[in-house]
């Protein structure tokens, strides 16, 4: 019997035993086979997570971010404590103590998977098991999967060091509302870095791992409260927080950026603008976009945000006196349903979801919610109501007449319901009295017309303000770098330029008289902008008046290969055709362009650069990127002598001579003295060039002092004439002069600088003829000259381009502007008399077309 019993307890051994064994043996086998071609868990000792981007201004303020996964890296070393525990006590509490998995927990996982038939299925991933899921493998639910999460977190607790799991783990996860890593999750939930949470707060963090997509804390605020309540709860058994702690914090409201308790950190960023999509497009095109969103790159852009609001507040206000001048009223196109009006709180909701642009300054969206006999009552965004409300007035809207369904325009608008109608969305603004207070409110509309302004530093390329239309919400189309238009007669400055490096004088006298040109497209006829002919003037009243006639004389003279050279060496286009037409502004360019080319007359004609980014830094803090190569000789000295500032040495290319850039220069300050462009009056010495195209389809003002270039253009989209009255100087001079005053507030100016090599000589700018060193006068004017360069010109040197001369002119003839009537001007002449210059030559009707 006992021989029977051992017998039968030694075959029950035995069994078990083999079975234990090839239990092991298949164990072994299969972790044996999942185990080959793994992926390599060892790459994650050097991680690199996607994070933000951010740009920053010269003040060091973020100003924007980028990001496809917003995430924030933040060292093991600098995650408190306390956010540790929340997350380990809500995802894995024997996190220090298992070696990659944790046996009890799944073992209590499937005992409780059986109890419930299925119904409760907790996970039973470790802390580190999840890191391999999120690096290394898919998140697919299946026994394959979680073999390889269990061999490659055995690996993984054999390589690195718990925190650097931990940390792993805490800047990776998702935790909703595109947040990835705790950093970004505390800035999203709270609007804090994470020193700063309290236990309830790291707890809802802690909370999202289960269901970041569902644990929304406005739409789930239940679930998350509860789900928050029970990672305290493990806290303080795990002896993380006391009992009186959990105590008060379980009874903690939920609060949050979403639920309106927390100001979001997005809100405390200024809007995105041109200036930084531009950033965004360029750094893209450079790095690629893969870097530059998830790259962690840390950018220092050029801009002012003082004079990036100065030149958009410029533009706008210049687009909106047009678009009011044209007195059509076109609204938003957008309205509420009635059922939403009779509650503030449902109006104000849908109103919020509206998509009009907020970022206009002092704009605000609004509703129209009853419309009076005159007045119109309005619901204001982010304004309460008062016990009178908030009205539209008739005297607001007399101004315009409503666009009919019919494309016409019905008649004047002689109180509000003529031009808005109940739950019509409307934007306005307040209108004040002379003391600052309050008026009215007054309705607003984002101009059909548009433009474009841009500033830069004249020495180093630094963009300091880009504003590529009205509004960057309401059109993203960045039209001061994308927008191709022809520049008219800004471009103008090219050719003199190229004249005088080709033997040319500011006193050359150039012939103004009517051309014609045969082309393959049939006879070419330009013509000046007032129609007439002035006869032999100098090379100054060319480009003062703008004369589009001895462009291009001057243009064939020197020949269009020489015209088409500079404007390549400048960076207008990459390649120009030489053709005549183009001498006067014909082929399209950008205002990019036109500006940085600009800056070199300003600075003396070297070449700069025009950069909207002083530096490009990597996540480590590697500079990547630095525009400045200029050299600082004295930087590293520790003191200089009294009254010596750090010499600063340039490797800049030279692309004009020096004395050239001065006599364009003084040249164009004479536009702004007494030219298309004198009703510009600033309080340094200014020069610039006006431009409007044919038809007053783009009118343009590019302007520069000592040390900013700006320039602006106005334009419809789809071009179509401005009107008979539009110009460069009548629409672009009052934004160009509304900036500068800002900027030289800020920056100041002074003279520009003198070259070596030349000399000062009085000349007669009607007649080009030398005056005496003590003339005076509206006539004369003090011309630079080159070294061994006679100032004297005569008849005999007159420039046609091989044109001839038309008959009747007068030899000389002052500029538009310039006389009053049919009457002469007195001048002084060469030898001191005084004479009469004849009046306007006026060929009347002669046709030439062109542009001016």
């Amino acid at each position: 019997m006992l021989r029977f019993v051992g017998n039968v307890l030694g075959g029950i051994f035995t069994t078990v035993t083999l079975g234990l064994i090839f239990a092991a043996l298949t164990l072994g086998g299969i972790f044996y086979m999942y185990s080959r071609d793994l992926p390599s868990h060892e790459n994650l000792a050097q991680y690199t997570p996607a994070t933000i981007s951010r740009i920053y201004s010269g003040e060091g303020r973020i100003i924007d971010e980028f990001a496809q996964e917003r995430r924030l890296f933040v060292a093991s070393e600098d995650i408190p404590d306390l956010v540790k525990q929340a997350f380990i006590s809500a995802e894995d509490k024997n996190f220090y103590k298992h070696h990659g998995y944790d046996t009890r927990g799944m073992v209590a996982a499937l005992i409780e998977a059986v109890k419930s038939r299925g119904e409760s299925m907790r996970g039973a991933s470790t802390i580190t098991q999840q890191v391999m899921k999120n690096f290394l493998l898919d998140g697919s639910r299946s026994v394959e999967r979680k073999i390889k999460e269990i061999i490659l977190a055995t690996r993984l607790e054999q390589t690195l060091s718990k925190d650097k799991i931990l940390e792993l783990y805490l800047n990776e996860i998702f935790l909703g509302q595109n947040s990835y890593g705790v950093a970004a999750a505390a800035q999203t939930y709270f609007n804090k870095p994470l020193s700063e949470l309290a236990p309830h707060e790291a707890a809802m963090l802690a909370a999202m791992p289960q269901a970041p997509g569902k644990y929304h804390p406005v739409t789930a605020k239940e679930r998350v409260t509860e789900r928050r309540n029970y990672v305290l709860r493990e806290m303080w058994q795990n002896g993380y927080i006391d009992e009186a702690t959990y105590l008060s914090e379980k009874d903690m409201p939920l609060q949050s950026v979403q639920n309106g308790d927390f100001e979001a950190f997005r809100d405390a960023l200024p809007p995105r603008d041109y200036f930084t999509d531009e950033i965004r497009r360029q750094l893209s095109g450079v790095f690629g976009e893969q870097e530059f969103f998830s790259g962690g790159l840390t950018i220092r852009a050029t801009v002012d945000p003082e004079l990036q609001a100065a030149a958009a507040a410029a533009l706008r206000q210049g687009l909106e006196e047009y678009d009011r001048s044209q007195g059509v009223w076109r609204g938003t196109g957008k309205t509420l349903p009635a059922e939403v009006l009779g509650s503030e709180v449902a109006w104000r909701e849908a109103l919020a979801k509206v998509d009009v642009p907020r970022d206009v300054a002092a704009w605000f969206p609004a509703v129209v919610l009853e419309v009076g006999e005159t007045s119109a009552r309005i619901g204001i965004e982010g304004v309460m109501d008062d016990e009178d409300g908030h009205f539209i007035p008739a005297e607001d809207v007399k101004w315009a007449r409503k666009r009919l369904p019919d494309g016409k325009l019905g008649p004047k608008a002689k109180v509000a319901g003529d031009l808005v109608s109940v739950g019509d969305v409307v934007l306005v603004r307040t209108v004040t009295n002379k003391d600052g207070t309050f008026n009215r409110w007054s309705l607003r509309q984002v101009p059909e017309v548009q433009g474009a302004f841009m500033a830069m530093d004249v020495n180093t390329g630094r963009v300091l303000a880009m504003q590529g239309g009205f509004s960057y919400q309401d059109s993203v189309f960045n039209r001061t770098t994308q927008a191709t238009r022809q520049p008219g007669s800004s471009f103008k400055p090219f050719v003199y330029a190229a004249a005088l490096d080709s033997g040319f004088t500011p006193a050359t006298i150039v012939v103004d008289a009517p051309i014609e040109v045969d082309t393959p497209q049939g006879l070419w006829t330009p013509k000046n902008a007032s129609g007439k002919y002035y006869g032999p003037a100098p090379l100054r009243t060319g480009i003062e008046q703008s004369r589009n006639l001895m462009t291009v004389r001057i243009a064939q003279e020197i020949g269009m290969q020489t015209v088409a050279g500079y404007a390549e060496r400048f960076g207008v286009y990459d390649r120009m055709g030489p053709y005549l037409a183009n001498a006067l502004g014909a082929q399209e360019t950008t205002l990019f362009k036109m500006v940085a080319a600009y800056a070199m007359f300003a600075n003396g004609g070297e070449r700069v650069e025009p950069t909207l980014v002083d530096r490009v830094q990597d996540r480590f803090g590697k500079t990547i990127y630095r525009h400045d190569q200029r050299v600082c000789e004295d930087c590293a000295a520790a003191d200089l002598p009294d009254g010596q500032g750090v010499r600063i040495t340039t490797n800049r290319e030279r692309v004009m001579n020096a004395i050239t850039a001065y006599q364009l220069t003084s040249m164009m300050q004479g536009v702004v003295q007494r030219g298309t462009a004198r009703g510009i009056n600033l309080p340094v010495p200014v020069a610039g060039k006006t431009g409007t195209t044919n038809d007053a389809k783009d009118v343009w003002f590019i302007g520069y002092t000592s040390n900013i270039t700006a320039g602006c253009y106005i334009g419809f989209d789809q071009p179509r004439t401005l009107g008979g009255g539009a110009s460069g100087g009548g629409f672009c001079g009052p934004v160009f002069e509304r900036f500068m005053k800002t900027a030289i507030k800020k920056y100041g100016g002074g003279e520009f600088k003198v070259p070596p090599g030349g000399y000062f000589r009085k000349i007669d700018r009607y007649t080009g003829m030398p005056l005496p060193d003590d003339a005076t006068g509206d006539n004369v004017v003090s011309e630079y000259f080159r070294e061994g360069e006679e100032a004297l010109i005569g008849l005999g040197n007159v420039v046609d381009g091989g044109f001839a001369m038309g008959e009747n002119l007068p030899l000389f003839a002052y500029g538009e502007g310039e006389g009053q009537g049919d009457q002469g001007k007195t001048v002084t002449n060469s030898q001191g008399k005084q004479v009469v210059v004849p009046k306007k030559a006026d060929f009347g009707t002669v046709s030439s077309g062109g542009l001016y």
